[in-house]
């Protein structure tokens, strides 16, 4: 385009009679006809102009312009076949794909090729109002070109894990289930195995906490950061995923413009760049290049960091390094850093998952909404497999199968063991493999190992022989990554931790096809590729099962330090002790899976599975009673309630269930009247409350007189009241021994107890001065308490009323505390209280 020509295009300076959409159409045609215009006279000009990819079109101002440039050539190929000049067409499309036979203002290349170049003109027309017009259509035609390649990289399941079947993706809106998310959350770091976790989660009954759709997290469009926690495998990413298919799809959230999903563990592998926010942007979604010159704060975008936990960047949130500016160049973690600030693009919408042991990284101020996943509700867990078995018959026996094992219902809260369960069974059920069908973890893990191989041969070898020495090595390979990690809490690994313990990186494919679907390799979009088990549980299996083997073939040097030196001992039963101490030794239950599997693994039956699966694996020549002996010692030495749990089901892999079986004849309906007569041992009054916390029915109502109305089972069942929402504990000849144990129960932030009845008892001053000691506690939860006929003066009255004035989060709102020998100190403290607008307590009696 001459100079001349482009003078012909001038500001419209006639009274504005159009509106602008009108005056925008027509400044549009006159750029269409310039163009083709143009495209006619070079081509008259010079009949050879394209023998090379590009227009010799540089010696006009506008076409020198790059942008312009690019869409000068979609618009001419277009025009090149509408002119039937065939040959010189083809050589344009090397580079860009033909033209649809449309007219030319139809076809969305062509037009959004006019739009660049019309946006062009109008920036040097200093047209400001219908530049931004056309921009607004600019970015709609941008953003639907990220829904579509959003929709194609998130329509099928990420994971192998939940293919239907070998060489078939799921369709995620097919098999995805509805995950159960809880609103809040107290802000405390929970640093326990996520096993204890979800056990805990188990007993807690869904009705009573505030859920929220996946889909409604910004419902509220005040909240800017959401955070969302969840253990490992309870189906995070995958929410993840969801949630972004559906605003691609245009089911939801359609108020965001664009959606970004950056993971944290591809984000690790930029730690040495130095990038500006769009930048990254462009590094990660090439179709935002097209996108620098828009103004980002006019519209709504959302970053979705998915995975906060496998982050390895350096996150100090005290740094004052600011960034304000998105093509302002800094490192990853100041960029990252920043935008959780609000410093960049304050405007922006982030959604961050993370596991609840890293979730406390980002401040308290940075986050306006926290949320929990729970994984499935029991309903939930039965409406997977319903979808994932289509045999309903089959789906059936699957469900009461898994529900008569309580260790296996539990954890089928986790998404990904629903699917290793339903994998299994389905096999074993459906009558396609034979054998016991698995009521442990171990075995359940066992056979789950048994199947990949076997299916990893069925497919690459169409038989179900294998070379066992490949076998073998490539699962202890695995073995020995999953036991070294382990020691180092590590979940995701690098190309470094798979050469520490002796895996070539260039055969790590060999590895994940060898147990396809408990090994991930995944390929990162640009940079390195990241590796992980499917979930915590698959690594501390294999790990269990890598110090199994190793110690019984004695393959590995003695180690000193950590959980090597395991392999110090010199027999299966010290190995085994040494392996409960180790366990024990953890205050957060961090080896209590990896403790399950490897007694699980010695036991004979599970050895000859290994053996069909790992030949020349040696034998262990240990007595199985002496493991389980030495295992209650430690329950009755240990008065822990979770460790004691854990120990149970350690007992449970073992097959060794006598005493659980024991105590449950006493709960039976009609029975409870010979708990009272019995002299239970310290291990039996272990085995009762692992009963009650294992069993089905929800923990509504705690009332001791049905078991023994005495202060000794009080004590004992103190793990029971915590879990109860209300504790009936009048008439149970308590004293202030009892007040200790209970002020410990309402300042745990795990205790669940809202009402408490401790009339008629002897507590008196004493009592109620400790129990006012959880009073104080902002962990506390109660809101009904009675205390009537306890023997209360009035300084118990004055310590209640200092725990409920110290308290501000206090939720006491009703205190019945009839029959005592009040003083009038105390009670004109309390009477106060009621008064006070800043306190709770509603009713006093």
């Amino acid at each position: 385009m001459s100079c001349a020509e482009k003078q012909d295009i001038k500001p419209d300076t006639r009274p504005k009679k159009r509106s602008n959409k009108n005056k925008l159409e027509r400044i549009f045609k006159e750029v269409e006809h310039k163009v083709i215009t143009l495209v006619k006279n070079e081509l008259k000009r010079q009949r050879n102009l394209w023998s090379s990819d590009y227009p010799a079109c540089s010696e006009t101002e506008l076409a020198d312009d790059p942008i312009v440039r690019e869409a000068l050539l979609k618009i001419t190929a277009h025009v090149l076949k509408k002119m039937n000049q065939t040959d010189l067409a083809k050589t344009l499309q090397k580079d860009y794909p033909a033209c649809s036979e449309t007219e030319l203002e139809d076809d969305p290349i062509v037009r959004e090729a006019l739009l660049k170049i019309t946006a062009h003109v109008l920036k040097k027309m200093n047209q400001t109002d219908l530049a931004k017009t056309l921009q607004k259509e600019l970015v709609s035609i941008y953003q639907e070109k990220h829904k579509f390649k959003m929709r194609d990289r998130f329509k099928t399941i990420c994971e192998t894990c939940l293919e239907p079947q070998p060489g078939a993706p799921a369709l995620l809106n097919e098999i995805y289930t509805e995950l159960y998310i809880t609103e809040g959350w107290s802000g405390d770091v929970n640093k326990e195995h996520e096993v204890r976790q979800i056990e805990t989660a188990s007993r807690r009954p869904a009705t009573q906490e505030t859920s929220i759709r996946c889909n409604d997290l910004f419902r509220d469009k005040s909240i800017r950061t959401v955070l969302t926690k969840g253990v490992a495998g309870i189906g995070k990413t995958v929410s993840v995923q969801k949630f972004i298919l559906d605003w691609a799809e245009g089911k939801a959230n359609q108020d965001v413009t664009f959606m970004f999903p950056l993971p944290l563990r591809e984000l690790n592998l930029m730690k040495l760049k130095t990038l500006s926010l769009m930048n990254l942007l462009h590094h990660f979604f090439p179709e935002t290049n097209e996108l620098q010159l828009i103004n980002w704060e006019a519209y709504k975008v959302m970053f979705i960091f998915d995975g906060l936990d496998e982050c390895r960047l350096p996150l100090n949130f005290q740094s004052n390094e600011r960034l304000c500016d998105v093509t302002e160049s800094a490192s990853v973690n100041v960029l990252l850093m920043n935008l959780i600030k609000g410093n960049l693009l304050p405007s922006a919408r982030l959604w961050i998952t993370s596991r609840p042991g890293a979730a406390n990284q980002i401040p308290p101020e940075c986050v306006d909404q926290v949320t929990e996943v729970r994984g499935f509700s029991d309903p939930q867990k039965e409406e997977y497999f319903r979808k994932r078995i289509s045999d309903q018959s089959l789906a059936n026996q699957i469900i009461t199968h898994i529900k008569s094992s309580r260790s296996l219902y539990i954890m089928c809260h986790i998404p990904v063991f629903c699917w290793i369960s339903a994998t299994v069974l389905e096999r074993m059920l459906g009558e396609a493999e034979s054998g016991q069908i698995p009521k442990t973890l171990t075995q359940m893990f066992t056979h789950f190992l048994i199947f990949q191989i076997k299916h990893k041969d069925q497919k690459y070898h169409g038989t179900c022989e294998s070379d066992p020495q490949q076998t073998r090595e490539s699962i202890l390979a695995l073995g020995k990554l999953a036991f070294q990690q382990l020691e180092k809490g590590n979940l995701i690994f690098y190309e470094e931790d798979l050469r520490e313990c002796g895996i070539d990186v260039r055969e790590a494919t060999v590895y994940s096809g060898m147990c396809t679907q408990m090994f991930r390799e995944e390929f990162g979009l640009h940079l390195g590729n990241v590796f992980s088990f499917i979930h915590l549980s698959v690594q501390e299996y294999l790990a269990a099962l890598y110090a199994f083997i190793s110690f019984i073939n004695g393959s590995v040097t003695q180690q000193s330090t950590g959980l090597s030196d395991l392999f110090n001992k010199s027999n299966m039963s010290d190995f085994l002790k040494l392996a409960v101490d180790k366990a024990l030794q953890s205050e957060n239950g961090h080896l209590d899976l990896f403790l399950r599997f490897l007694l699980g693994l010695s036991l004979e039956s599970n050895q000859t599975l290994l053996r069909s699966l790992l030949p020349q694996t040696g034998s262990s020549s240990h007595s199985k009673e002496v493991t389980v002996d030495y295992i209650k010692e430690k329950i009755q030495e240990n008065p822990c309630p979770e460790k004691s749990i854990n120990l149970f089901h350690c007992l449970n892999e073992l097959n060794d269930q006598f005493i659980v079986q024991e105590v449950q004849t006493y709960l039976k309906p009609g029975a409870y009247h010979c708990l009272r007569d019995t002299n239970f041992s310290s291990i039996q009054w272990q085995a009762l409350v692992f009963v009650l916390l294992n069993s089905t029915q929800e923990h509504e109502e705690f009332d001791l007189r049905t078991y023994d109305g005495s202060e000794e089972c009080l004590v004992r069942l103190l793990p029971v009241v915590k879990e109860s929402r209300k504790a009936m504990l009048c008439g149970c000849n308590l004293t202030e021994t009892s007040c200790r144990a209970l002020s410990s129960v309402l300042s745990s932030n795990s205790s669940r107890l809202t009402e408490l009845h401790l009339s008629d008892n002897k507590l008196y001053d004493a009592g109620v001065m400790l129990l006012s000691d959880g009073l104080k506690s902002p962990e506390c939860k109660l809101e009904i308490l009675w205390l009537e006929h306890c023997g209360i003066s009035d300084d118990g009255y004055v310590a209640l009323a200092s725990a409920l004035r110290s308290n501000s989060k206090s939720n006491l709102r009703e205190l019945h505390l009839d029959h005592n020998e009040h003083g009038d100190r105390g009670v004109k403290m309390l009477l106060d209280l009621l008064k006070d607008t800043n306190c709770n307590l509603q009713k006093l009696e």
